[in-house]
């Protein structure tokens, strides 16, 4: 069984790979009993929040075996939601994203680095 980390990384990782933007793991351990981890993105159209929901769920089952215990919302509201229980995915249209600032409202949770985009790699 996958950890939550494992979890948020590997849905980060498909939500990347079908073109999602600003993408963003904040670290709500010790913050927060909602979830140990968000992971927020941004898709850029109705359809494209319909497929990066899509690939998230089935590829992130397909690697660690892990299916979301719900989903919640509708394309049509420029908002989705994908509860694996100690990660949350939020999947928003960027005027969803401002209106809501998640980032924001979690200032105080740390970012996961995200090594998969070249933006954060680092050369040590």
């Amino acid at each position: 069984m996958p950890d939550s980390l494992t979890i948020a990384k590997t849905c980060a990782k498909y939500a990347n790979e079908i073109q999602a933007e600003d993408i963003v793991i904040l670290d709500l351990r010790g913050i927060s009993t909602l979830a140990d981890f968000f992971v927020v993105c941004t898709a850029t159209s109705v359809p494209h929040l319909k497929a990066v929901s899509r690939d998230v769920r089935s590829k992130t089952e397909e690697e660690i075996g892990e299916t979301p215990r719900s989903s919640e919302g509708e394309a049509s509201s420029l908002w989705l939601v994908i509860d694996y229980v100690d990660v949350v995915v939020h999947i928003f249209h960027q005027d969803k994203r401002d209106v809501y600032s998640l980032e924001d409202l979690w200032a105080d949770a740390p970012r996961i680095d995200l090594d998969f985009l070249p933006e954060h790699s680092t050369s040590a």
